[in-house]
């Protein structure tokens, strides 16, 4: 879906794959047929944005075929539907029984992340709308915090391989004539948790084709002031590649033995579920909702934001909600002003399966009017900021 912004600029607004996991091609091209057209079908869409994701073996074997990739490419056209960004965090598996940790491996101390998301890279600029010049990838924040902390070597290895991939950037616009940017998406116990923890390494990394995607679940979860982060960002001249709109689990009372059983039917075995809490002495937290249930680590007199992300237009029952008003606050300061801070947004809920029993949908149709329900919620929201909707 676009949208004009009234400086003149194209804002694409697009919802993530990764919630149709597939690790190959003809699994990519099965998500293509059995659930993206059908969500633009039911948003009455001409055509809708979708940032695909890519595992690895998905991915080699485009690079390795290029009869293949061009297929690709035109069967996103049959169906309606272009890409602009990618969703480069995970590197496969991720439709796995458990994904938790192994998410974060590869890292950015390792050369297959470099070489994978050199591989997205090329593939996003051949895959970008003729009359699209800019693309964006997001990736992990560099690594989860350990054993990363404890290496003295990590951080310089990092850097050395993000500086690498912002040279390859430059010679792929060189060569194509296609912009792609690349943002590191902070993530509540990586090493680049905030935004403010993303400022650091990426002035080491100092190229404007490395930034930052601000996922609005994992900001509110850390509890950051949307104002705050983004101002710092500006600031540092870091740019914001995309920003990914989704909503944390949110218990304003978590101390009460009801919100503890609502919470509970979230604590599920597939994803991490980072749990924080904002007190008096600072940000305390655990690497998971079931480990913040369990004991007594985490202070229970304020309140709780869990990493899950939960559907935005369907906040969870009381005594639970959602952080949509951070989404709300977010999206308002990235394209709400005299100009957008970022071109590309993305409805990011992977979890519709992870949710509770009773809240799971059930079928494939399901599915795609809960899709379309995001979606549509995302585009009042823009409209209402003032963006005017394309065909």
């Amino acid at each position: 879906m676009r949208f004009r912004h009234s400086d003149g600029t194209t804002v694409h607004l697009a919802y993530c794959t990764n919630v149709h996991p597939a690790e190959t091609l003809d699994g990519v091209r099965a998500q293509l047929r059995d659930h993206c057209e059908p969500v633009r079908k039911r948003l009455g869409r001409d055509r809708l944005g979708i940032g695909l994701w890519l595992a690895k073996e998905a991915a080699r074997t485009l690079v390795n075929d290029p009869s293949a990739l061009r297929a690709l490419r035109a069967e996103l056209d049959h169906r309606g539907l272009e890409v602009v960004t990618l969703n480069g965090f995970p590197y496969e598996g991720f439709g796995a029984e458990e994904v938790k940790y192994r998410v974060y491996q590869p890292d950015w101390t390792h050369p297959e992340r470099l070489a994978h998301t050199t591989d997205l890279a090329r593939l996003l600029a051949a895959l970008l709308p003729e009359d699209v010049t800019h693309g964006s990838v997001s990736t992990l924040p560099i690594a989860w915090r350990t054993p990363y902390a404890t290496d003295p070597a990590a951080a310089a290895t990092a850097r050395k391989a993000l500086t690498a991939l912002a040279q390859r950037l430059d010679a792929l616009a060189e060569l194509t004539g296609k912009s792609v940017t690349i943002g590191l998406e902070p993530e509540p116990g990586c090493t680049v948790e905030t935004t403010a923890d993303a400022i650091a390494p990426l002035t080491a990394v100092g190229h404007d084709r490395i930034g930052v995607c601000v996922d609005t679940c994992h900001l509110a979860t850390s509890f950051e002031d949307p104002d705050t982060a983004l101002d710092a960002l500006h600031t540092a001249g870091i740019p914001v590649a995309k920003a990914q709109l989704s909503a944390a689990l949110h218990a304003e009372h978590p101390h009460l033995p009801e919100v503890r059983e609502a919470l509970a039917a979230f604590a599920e075995p597939r994803f991490l579920h980072q749990t924080r809490t904002l007190t008096a002495a600072g940000l305390r937290g655990t690497d998971d909702l079931d480990e913040a249930l369990a004991g007594v680590s985490l202070p229970d007199s304020t309140p709780w934001r869990s990493h899950f992300h939960v559907p935005l237009h369907a906040p969870p029952a009381p005594p639970l909600t959602s952080t949509l008003p951070v989404l709300e606050r977010v999206l308002t300061r990235l394209v709400g002003g005299p100009a957008p801070l970022t071109r590309h947004l993305e409805v990011e809920t992977y979890t519709w399966q992870a949710l509770p029993a009773e809240l799971r949908p059930r079928t494939r149709a399901q599915l795609a009017d809960g899709i379309a329900a995001e979606l549509t919620l995302a585009r009042d929201l823009l409209t209402d900021l003032g963006l005017k909707e394309l065909p």
